[in-house]
């Protein structure tokens, strides 16, 4: 009985964490479909299309991705000052992102800024961690900060034209980053109405009426004839009103028509409203979903929202499905839940190591099918949401390396069934994963990289190829930490495991020679096609070019003798430094012609990332003597 039990439990095992996924997919598109007559419509108003930053997105996105830039976190905490088990109380991104676009003198109270300087909050007259007085020290309400905006202001352009973004320290980095926040929620704000602005429906409906009469004072008043005054003066400060909103560029809700191609933004079809262009519906239909939501009316929101996404329909019929769909892609968060797993099949195969325990394997191997299963799902899903191939940008390239390097550690585990390849992927997969999920603090991750890299052939072959080349590198210098942690720290490296581990490594640094070496060669022909030369010595193209030399390097040191097994080892570790200085650093220069990621926000993580590689080479290094695993014999 208890064989047979053991035979079955990791499939079993599996299956239980499969349905409490699948159970999670169920409830959620239960929530996208199930009507809400009794509560604010938010799952739907979550699948309104908008474009911001060039790109066709839900408000579903547009919530999430801002607050993640606001606070790092996908929902809001009203109560930040209680622990979780004090049950704060949570709402979601969508109803967070309702009240800032339709309700602000609310949602302006709400502690949605993250403020980690003392400086900064001492800077800012913001109160200290009290918790008797409702407030954790870390988060702040729009209101909170307003006072010192003037000042705030000032010495955010102090800071920007005194030097470059490298020379900073940590209260100037804050200050530049707590502004952009306070800039990104303005920009929020100004989507649907004016900012001040308490009764919209009636000020729209004031302003339709006005403008007849605005025209004539205004026309009027331009050549020098008799006008009124008071009407002059009320059209005059709506149009500046409008003005200012369209100047924040908020995000463009306001779909095209038969005259217009473009998504535009209310402040500009306001202000061409003043010209004589017709107030489109949409502007109307958000408005009275402003006026209900602000009096609390969830039928008169609700059949607001249903009017409006009937206007779209048909001529908007697919981009309210690819709407849907990347809600529910938000929603089911791919990455994260297969991220988990990566963690709980890792450690199941690293104590496999201490007990010899197949069975503890085998359950590491069926969960790691599982969270690969869905890392592919949602590689998959995205690159149809997007259409394009699977590398757009750096937040991609994280979810592409992790998705390669737990490909070669499953085929490592297939060939030498000994828990290292299932180590290999776990651990990969959740190191990139992680990665991308801090990545995504900068923004929204479906945005395109430089437009002159913007075709599909080449998104394709050149940086799949050669991010194939960094997922492989980075899984050879993985395979070398385990030799040289199980060496150092335990009595678990045996002769054989050590002799199957440098095969491992030898195996997979001839692997990323090649995608590394012919991804070059493609990103010399892309170069040669888009900009008229092979080669020009761009901080990336030499990033990648020493990935090439070094394994090149590994290998002919290997064939030549002059390393053996530690030698090897230590040698792949070295290709972690290489390949996290292409992948990132060169990103951070901030020149050169493939800049197109972060500069300095990971500055810190990628040299204490190469100061923990150095630290381990200095350990592989180390007299055999003192190593747990080899007091009984050389290398």
């Amino acid at each position: 009985m208890k064989k047979y039990f053991l035979k079955w439990l990791p499939p079993l095992l599996m299956c239980l964490i499969a349905l409490w996924y699948l159970g999670q997919a169920l409830m959620f598109l239960g929530q996208l479909s199930a009507p809400a007559d009794t509560d604010f419509a938010f799952n739907k108003f979550g699948q309104l299309p908008l474009v911001f930053n060039g790109r066709l997105k839900p408000m579903d996105s547009l919530a999430r991705n801002s607050l993640l830039q606001l606070r790092e976190k996908q929902t809001l905490n009203l109560e930040p000052w209680k622990d979780w088990y004090q049950n704060p109380k949570i709402i979601s991104a969508n109803e967070w992102l309702a009240n800032v676009l339709l309700n602000p003198t609310v949602a302006d109270t709400w502690p949605v800024f993250r403020v980690d300087n003392q400086d900064l909050i001492a800077f800012l007259k913001l109160p200290e961690k009290n918790e008797a007085q409702h407030q954790d020290g870390k988060h702040y309400s729009w209101n909170q900060i307003m006072p010192m905006l003037p000042a705030f202001d000032t010495e955010n352009e102090r800071i920007e034209t005194n030097g470059a973004s490298a020379s900073r320290n940590a209260y100037e980095n804050a200050v530049i980053k707590v502004h952009e926040r306070m800039e990104l929620y303005a920009q929020l704000k100004a989507t649907v109405q004016p900012p001040g602005m308490t009764n919209w429906p009636a000020d729209l409906l004031a302003y339709e009426k006005l403008i007849p009469a605005g025209i004539v004072a205004a026309r009027a008043q331009q050549a020098g004839e008799k006008y009124d005054q008071n009407t002059f003066d009320e059209f005059l400060t709506d149009l500046q009103q409008f003005d200012f909103m369209e100047q924040l560029a908020p995000p463009l809700i306001v779909p095209p028509d038969d005259s217009q191609k473009d998504w535009q933004r209310t402040g500009s079809v306001l202000l061409a409203a003043a010209r004589g262009e017709k107030i489109p519906a949409a502007v109307e239909d958000y408005a009275a979903m402003s006026g209900a939501f602000q009096k609390d009316d969830v039928a008169g929101f609700n059949s607001a929202l249903a009017d409006y996404r009937s206007s779209l329909v048909p001529h908007f019929s697919r981009t309210l499905a690819r709407a849907r769909a990347e809600v529910f892609f938000n929603q089911m968060q791919f990455f994260y839940n297969a991220m988990v797993i990566y963690v709980l099949a890792g450690l199941l195969a690293i104590f496999s190591w201490f007990n010899l325990s197949e069975t503890l394997r085998r359950c590491a191997v069926w969960l790691i099918a599982l969270a690969f299963f869905i890392h592919t799902t949602g590689l998959i899903y995205r690159i149809v949401l997007q259409g394009r191939p699977p590398v757009t940008n750096l937040y991609s390239s994280a979810i592409f390396i992790g998705w390669g390097a737990c490909v070669l550690g499953l085929i490592l585990e297939k060939f030498y069934k000994n828990g290292i390849g299932a180590v290999v992927s776990a651990g990969m997969g959740f190191i990139t994963l992680i990665i991308a999920q801090n990545l995504a603090l900068d923004g929204d991750t479906m945005e395109m990289m430089r437009a002159v890299l913007d075709t599909n052939f080449w998104l394709a072959t050149h940086v799949v190829v050669v991010t194939l080349g960094y997922a492989s590198t980075f899984v050879a210098g993985f395979l070398a930490l385990i030799y040289i942690v199980r060496g150092v720290f335990t009595k678990t490296l045996d002769a054989a495991t050590g002799k199957s581990l440098a095969r491992m490594v030898y195996g997979i640094v001839c692997f990323a020679t090649l995608f590394s070496f012919v991804g070059t060669v493609l990103g010399g022909i892309w170069a040669d096609q888009s900009w008229g030369r092979f080669w020009g010595w761009d901080p990336k193209e030499n990033g990648a070019l020493i990935i090439v030399l070094w394994n090149a390097l590994i290998l002919h040191l290997r064939w030549g003798g002059m390393i053996r097994e530690r030698g090897l080892i230590v040698c792949a570790i070295g290709g972690n430094i290489v390949t996290s200085w292409s992948w990132f650093g060169v990103n951070m220069l901030g020149i050169g012609l493939h800049s197109y990621g972060f500069t300095d926000a990971a500055f810190k993580w990628l040299v204490l990332f190469v100061v923990s590689q150095l630290a381990f080479i200095v350990l592989g290094s180390l007299p055999v003597k003192m190593w747990k695993s080899f007091n009984a014999r050389s290398v």
